[in-house]
């Protein structure tokens, strides 16, 4: 029996102030724990994300022959075992509600002589699956899928499995990875082409554990090439926070007059900061303090003030670097002057929701002038004025609509519920109390 819904109900505070920080990047916290559990060797994770997806990735990884702890500091160590010497699993592996966890970790049993079957809640099993199963099963797996290629499904390693060259049909960095990953005990070269560039951090980070990566770029994009049957050296890893995360108190700040916040240590990869490009061309107020480079990775605080925001129409070449980010966008357009247009970004029907459908179902329940569109939303703001609020919202099992709803709520007249809270857990455990702590509420 899945757990009741978590309601939860929000109301307008007052300015938001004072020091915030977020959790480690999903995304760098996942592909960590991958490659240390094929390093041969200890490696060390700081800032981890102890969200339900990532802790979902550590048990599969467990289930297949790693040893991983988590230090009473909140360090977490990691005993690989080494490139080719994942363990059949002896159960199912259940990915929860993690598209990530499912799609990079079918690249990783891909390669190896070993069967798994993947399973996930009902929001994860509704995600396709089948643009990481086309790639897969020309390098060799056998997969076999539920009806419209879904969880659960089976898939069979195949070893030695044949590297390929593979251009990918749509801007998906986690179809990359799985390549990538299936590359790494695949003898010869594998090579994935992405004619429109996607965040990069799978490459950063395989090529930080030792494994023989190069990226070049060509008229048909970049070609990210990986030699397989790779030794990958263990490695101590400073995850950055998640700009994904960090997205949702970017925009409070913004619309909240007063708000004057700091977030810090914010991962600033440039595939990954769309929508800092985006509010600042809407007008707000984000500057960088103390721009460094931590593990590899860029990062940066962020101070955030209270400014007057103006509808654009966002430039789609933005979406790949912030296409997680487009629910709290949508939030920010609401309270623009203006109309805004956010298109190109279809890849939002095949999230954790439907999440054009669902923005412009809940954001129209509050009061917010929106128009759907078959790739995004069209949204005439109030001119920085509150929003009428006073409605239950769905938030569809998704993390990011359910934050998203909680940011918009704190500029409505009147208070705003969610009808399930408890997916904010997959990312962001402490989401609320660090909401609370910036409008003054306590902890």
């Amino acid at each position: 029996m899945p757990p009741p819904p978590l309601h939860r109900t929000l109301a307008a505070t007052g300015p938001l102030t004072g020091g915030v920080t977020v959790p480690g990047d999903k995304s760098i916290s996942h592909r960590a724990l991958m490659l240390a559990a094929l390093a041969v060797g200890e490696s060390r994770i700081e800032g981890l994300l102890e969200g339900e997806d990532v802790l979902a990735t550590a048990a599969a990884l467990r289930a297949m022959g790693a040893r991983i702890e988590r230090g009473a500091a909140g360090d977490w160590r990691v005993w690989g075992v080494g490139v080719g010497g994942l363990l059949q699993p002896g159960q199912a592996l259940d990915m929860g509600n993690s598209g990530t966890s499912t799609r990079l970790l079918m690249g990783l049993v891909a390669s190896h002589p070993i069967t798994a079957t993947f399973i996930g809640d009902a929001s994860l099993s509704r995600r396709p699956m089948a643009r990481v199963i086309t790639p897969l099963s020309v390098m060799g797996a056998d997969i076999t899928a539920s009806p419209g290629g879904r969880l659960p499904l089976m898939l069979r390693g195949a070893c030695p499995a044949v590297p390929i060259r593979y251009t990918l049909p749509v801007a998906s960095a986690q179809v990359k990875s799985a390549v990538l990953l299936a590359g790494l005990n695949t003898p010869g070269i594998t090579s994935v082409i992405e004619p429109v560039p996607t965040r990069d951090h799978s490459e950063r980070m395989l090529a930080g554990f030792g494994a023989a990566l190069t990226v070049e770029d060509s008229p048909e994009g970049r070609i990210i090439s990986i030699t397989g049957e790779a030794e990958l050296r263990p490695q101590q890893i400073v995850v950055p926070g998640d700009p994904s995360s960090a997205a949702f108190f970017m925009v409070a700040a913004s619309i909240v007059p007063g708000s004057d916040i700091v977030i810090g240590n914010v991962g600033m990869n440039p595939t990954r900061t769309g929508l800092i490009t985006a509010l600042r061309l809407m007008g707000a107020d984000i500057s960088e303090i103390d721009a460094r480079e931590v593990g590899g990775e860029p990062v940066a605080d962020l101070r955030v003030r209270h400014a007057p925001l103006t509808a654009i129409t966002v430039p789609p070449d933005l979406a790949p670097s912030m296409i997680d980010e487009y629910p709290a966008l949508f939030v920010a357009a609401a309270f623009a002057q203006g109309t805004t247009r956010a298109l190109g970004a279809e890849e939002l029907r095949v999230k954790e929701s439907d999440r054009i459908a669902a923005m412009a179902t809940a954001l129209g329940a509050i009061g917010a002038r929106v128009t759907e569109h078959r790739d995004g939303l069209e949204i005439a703001g109030t001119g920085g004025e509150p929003l009428p609020g006073g409605a239950t919202v769905a938030t569809l099992l998704d993390h990011r609509i359910a934050m998203s709803l909680a940011i918009a709520a704190l500029h409505c007249r009147a208070p705003v519920t969610l009808d399930d809270a408890a997916p904010v857990a997959t990312s962001f455990p402490d989401f609320f109390s660090r909401l609370d702590a910036l409008a003054g509420n306590g902890v």
